[in-house]
């Protein structure tokens, strides 16, 4: 599991989501990082093996931020490696 923030930019947030993931799913098969999401994605065949949960809609970014880092404490994703504000 990953936990992200990201901006809403289409129509809705499930969309803005799933844009952000296949972000992520293209930089992992372009790009060499040794991040554990990029390992993990690089594993995948498809973009669309990738599930997307909105768990919380946040205005705000620095609200976002919060909340996403209350959200690591709580699941402990096994993919975030970057644990700022933890």
């Amino acid at each position: 599991t990953y936990v992200g923030v990201t901006a809403k930019t289409c129509s809705t947030a499930l969309k803005s989501a799933r844009t952000r993931a296949n972000k992520h799913f293209y930089r992992a098969k372009t790009e060499n990082k040794n991040w554990l999401l990029c390992e993990a994605l690089r594993g995948l065949e498809h973009k669309e093996d990738i599930v997307v949960r909105v768990l919380a809609t946040i205005r705000g970014k620095a609200l976002a931020h919060k909340e996403e880092v209350r959200i690591r404490r709580e699941l402990m994703p096994a993919l975030n490696t970057d644990v700022r504000g933890d």
